[in-house]
């Protein structure tokens, strides 16, 4: 089994930065995904950032060239630096690792066997 745990939420003005931690205790796949995915109440959780071991990122348009995802080299921990965060960033923002199924191809559309409990990001004038 894989654990996840979040870090680093918090309330930031509008253009302010934040940098989120996902520590991961267990064993953890090497060749798969870690991500992150947001939500806000009563809305659907919303791929935001992936990264495999192999290197590739993807990002949801809506944070991409704000929000860069990177990892520790030993993949225990996983990282989302948010830039220029706007009011519509905030949510609840979840770790997730081990992709599964056909829509990996895409993993922020895909579904993950592990999650964090999740963390709250704000922005607030």
């Amino acid at each position: 089994a894989v654990k996840l745990v979040e870090s680093g939420g918090g309330s930031v003005l509008p253009g302010g930065s934040l940098t989120l931690s996902c520590a991961s205790f267990g064993d953890t796949d090497t060749d798969n995904f870690m991500a992150w995915f947001r939500q806000v109440r009563g809305k659907a959780r919303e791929g935001v950032a992936a990264i495999h071991s192999d290197g590739r990122r993807f990002y949801a348009d809506s944070v991409r060239g704000r929000f860069i995802i990177s990892e520790d080299d030993a993949r225990k921990s996983a990282y989302l630096l948010m830039t220029d965060l706007q009011p519509e960033d905030p949510a609840v923002y979840f770790c997730a690792h081990g992709c599964y199924g056909y829509a990996c191809k895409t993993p922020l559309q895909a579904a993950f066997a592990y999650w964090g409990q999740g963390i709250q990001v704000a922005v607030s004038s």
